[in-house]
């Protein structure tokens, strides 16, 4: 029996336990609104609430206390530097509990814990979520676009550097064809004067038989 007990275990071991809620603490400070069993929720709010009446004194002492307890410096400080200012002059309440209804798969009550007076920050973190997955979605579809294009300018480039190598290998072979003209030419006419004096000294051959007969 569990008469004058209150602590919740929540099904887990001390240290388990001491993990979970660290976790659940800290997420609630560091983003003002967190979803979660209602158990769970209960046992978070209740412990939520007395680090941040101990963030009220401000003292070192009541930093490393804090600090044992969520063991993260960054929920830590703005535990003391951003929530305990706020509540200055409040004596209690400093969280809202809303039940949602039961979950569905396992039908887990559940619940949501949020910092009483954190509300437009918790709308502006939804806001810059929003704006932040509008802009990847646009940054996704232009890098598709560029690929598409980038492919285009691949396709148009190979086919202009392909029409490019066959015009250059046209105008080689037009050129060879003009060198090898101009050469035949040279050479016609560096032979034509050795033709001639191949036929005088024939005709000179045969009248000086003729004239020996």
């Amino acid at each position: 029996m569990r008469h004058r007990k209150t602590l919740k275990t929540l099904g887990r071991t001390s240290a388990h336990r001491k993990a979970t809620l660290a976790n659940i603490c800290s997420a609630l400070i560091e983003n003002k609104h967190i979803q979660t069993t209602d158990a769970k929720a209960r046992v978070a709010r209740r412990m939520t609430e007395r680090l941040i009446t101990l963030a009220k004194k401000g003292t070192l002492h009541a930093r490393r206390i804090a600090f044992q307890r969520l063991r993260q410096k960054g929920a830590v400080k703005i535990l003391f530097d951003e929530i305990a200012p706020r509540f200055a002059d409040r004596k209690g309440g400093y969280t809202r509990l809303v039940k949602l209804g039961r979950r569905f798969g396992d039908g887990a009550p559940m619940a949501v814990v949020e910092l009483i007076g954190f509300e437009m920050a918790v709308k502006k973190q939804k806001d810059k979520q929003a704006k932040a997955e509008a802009k990847e979605k646009k940054e996704a579809k232009k890098g598709k676009g560029s690929e598409k294009v980038q492919g285009e300018e691949h396709s148009k480039e190979a086919k202009g550097i392909k029409a490019s190598k066959d015009a250059k290998s046209e105008r080689a072979a037009k050129e060879s064809k003009k060198e090898s003209k101009k050469e035949d030419k040279k050479v016609s006419k560096k032979e034509a004067p050795k033709a001639a004096k191949e036929e005088k000294d024939k005709k000179k051959s045969t009248k000086d038989k003729i004239k020996e007969k």
